[in-house]
């Protein structure tokens, strides 16, 4: 059944109305009360592995397209003060529903409604700019990466994390077809990686990694590296899953060539 046209929030709403697909919704922190999706996801072995790339936590932290807070709300708690931006006002997918969050979990969450090409902050104004699973949503990826760029301190650490990926053009129409939730709004994409790291360099963001697909438990949630690993022996059994390491799976993973696969880009502003 197609429901293109709907809102993202109506969009959410029918997906969660749908029997059968309770495991993608909980996979993707849909699920309410809000408060136990985002406490799921604070103990996720995806945020794990965001931690481990953040470092120790503390300043200021903005969270880029913020969706329902659940990035905003395991920044927080980890001690970080932190800006939701989200420009869609829902109660449940948008500003609203992180205004909530933050209110029962009393954290330190302020709330900005505004797009990520049009930041409302001054130059240098944050030690973390952070984005899950909105890069490959930007109106304008130069400008979005742009003005990421500017409100970031120098030094201050970039993270985008769990961004499409396709490997020729023609492979976009093949991942969106695919796609689980574009045919509910139509709002999905993806760019080439070539077309992620120009758009994060020209910006004046030194990347210092960039996560394919199986490198990491951010790109891998909420399979793991020994899912990976079993799904792999059952399609060639000659190969033992136990062969297949974390450290082997990290360098196959650069072979993946599927349309809207995961990556991650870390980063450091470069000194202006």
């Amino acid at each position: 059944m197609s429901v293109e046209g709907r809102t993202w929030e109506e969009a959410v709403l029918w997906l969660r109305a749908q029997p059968d697909q309770v495991e993608l919704v909980r996979a993707c922190f849909f699920d309410d009360p809000l408060s136990d999706a985002a406490e799921r996801y604070y103990a996720s072995s995806e945020w794990d592995a965001v931690r481990s790339l953040l470092g120790p936590a503390g300043g200021q932290a903005l969270d880029v397209g913020a969706g329902r807070g659940i990035s905003s709300y395991a920044l927080a708690r980890d001690g970080w003060q932190v800006t939701a931006l989200e420009p869609d006002a829902s109660t449940v997918v948008g500003a609203g529903a992180i205004e909530e969050l933050a209110t029962t979990s009393n954290l330190p969450i302020e709330v900005a409604r505004e797009w990520g090409e049009n930041l409302p902050f001054p130059d240098a104004s944050f030690d973390l700019v952070y984005g899950r699973q909105i890069l490959h949503h930007a109106r304008d990826l130069p400008t979005l990466c742009a003005e990421m760029a500017r409100v970031l301190k120098p030094g201050g650490i970039f993270l985008a994390t769990r961004e499409h990926v396709i490997f020729r053009d023609a492979d976009l129409a093949v991942f969106l077809a695919g796609h689980p939730l574009h045919r509910l709004y139509g709002g999905e994409n993806a760019y080439r990686l070539d077309e992620y790291k120009g758009a994060i360099e020209r910006a004046g963001i030194r990347l210092t990694k960039v996560l394919n697909p199986w490198a990491s438990a951010v790109n891998l949630h909420p399979r793991t590296a020994t899912e990976i690993a079993e799904l792999i022996h059952a399609r060639v059994p000659f190969i033992p899953a136990l062969v297949l390491t974390p450290s082997l799976l990290r360098r196959l993973g650069w072979l993946l060539r599927s349309p809207g696969t995961n990556y991650s880009f870390v980063g450091v502003r470069e000194a202006v």
